[in-house]
């Protein structure tokens, strides 16, 4: 009975995840575009640290109660996951057109960052100066986007928001505004209680069921807190809109280490237990493989789509093997 229990704690905590996420992202890409902030900023960090609070709040919940192995494994799963399952789908439902910018800037971004992650795991903990230099880096990419996209030309996809809907915005007055910010004050609160019954109920199924806590983040906490990039993915492919699908997961990508592991360790430190080599180099493998696959031809295929999801598959199968 109280398997059961857990169980539906977990599902709500990823419905209340799910939710969350979406309303927060609703409200704080209408307050962008009422301030004028361009799509592409919008894009890379609204929208992306937003579908990034689910793993930021189960990350300080878990290392908070004494659990660092599910916040790491939190965020190294689910930069799998964005990469090899959400790119992979995507892909495979359709072929998706390369922004130049993903290529020339974020993903080498994405590839430094991710490097010096593994690197500071190698004393194996982050430090809370650590934490410190890493949100001091995500601030940095956010007033440089800020800063580039002033310099932009013409106008690019608002999203998921139609060219109507982004005027309707712009031009609503002070109580449209409130409502965005009643979606986001909503949106946060859910995610905390959705983040909060999402550990607890798989903490005591991971107990009971003698599952190491480093696979149930790997992949359980990992799937279920990408749910948001994934559900911006398929929207944006039935759209057409390629560079929101790449943009959203490379800059969800970006924000899970520099934000949420920053913030995380920030607050306390963060120290590695069952995270094996293998995660990281894979995390490490997928990241540089899709740049290859980007830069190679400006686009992702179905067939890439299928090595990418591939890959993801053997990779799970692999590491519960060994787990």
């Amino acid at each position: 009975m109280e398997l059961f229990q857990d169980i539906c704690l977990i599902i709500v905590g990823f419905i209340a995840l799910y939710f969350g996420a979406e309303w927060l992202v609703k409200g704080a890409s209408e307050i962008a575009i009422k301030m004028g902030i361009s799509p592409l900023v919008v894009g890379l960090t609204v929208v992306a640290f937003g579908t990034s609070t689910p793993e930021l709040l189960v990350c300080l919940e878990a290392n908070a109660d004494g659990h660092p192995d599910v916040a790491l494994g939190n965020i190294i799963g689910s930069n799998i996951c964005n990469i090899a399952l959400i790119l992979g789908i995507a892909a495979v439902m359709k072929p998706i057109e390369i922004h130049r910018q993903i290529i020339r800037r974020e993903m080498p971004i994405l590839i430094a960052v991710t490097m010096g992650f593994i690197g500071m795991l190698w004393n194996g903990s982050v430090s809370q100066i650590e934490g410190g230099v890493l949100f001091l880096c995500v601030v940095t990419y956010v007033v440089v986007s800020i800063v580039q996209s002033r310099k932009e030309q013409g106008r690019d996809d608002y999203g998921e928001f139609s060219a109507g809907e982004v005027a309707a915005v712009q031009q609503s007055g002070a109580k449209k505004s409130a409502i965005s910010v009643v979606f986001i004050l909503v949106g946060l609160g859910v995610l905390k209680f959705g983040s909060e019954w999402l550990v607890e109920g798989g903490e005591n199924v991971a107990t009971a069921m003698g599952i190491e806590e480093a696979i149930i983040a790997l992949f359980l906490f990992a799937f279920g807190t990408s749910l948001p990039e994934l559900a911006t993915s398929i929207v944006a492919v039935r759209k057409g809109e390629g560079d929101i699908i790449t943009g959203n997961a490379i800059g969800s990508c970006i924000f899970n280490i520099l934000a949420v592991i920053g913030i995380t360790a920030m607050v306390k430190p963060i120290a590695q237990g069952e995270i094996e080599l293998l995660d990281k180099m894979v995390m490490l493998g997928v990241t540089v493989g899709i740049f290859f696959f980007m830069w190679s031809r400006m686009r992702l295929n179905r067939i890439e789509g299928v090595i990418l999801l591939v890959g993801y598959a053997v990779y799970c199968v692999v590491r519960y093997n060994i787990g």
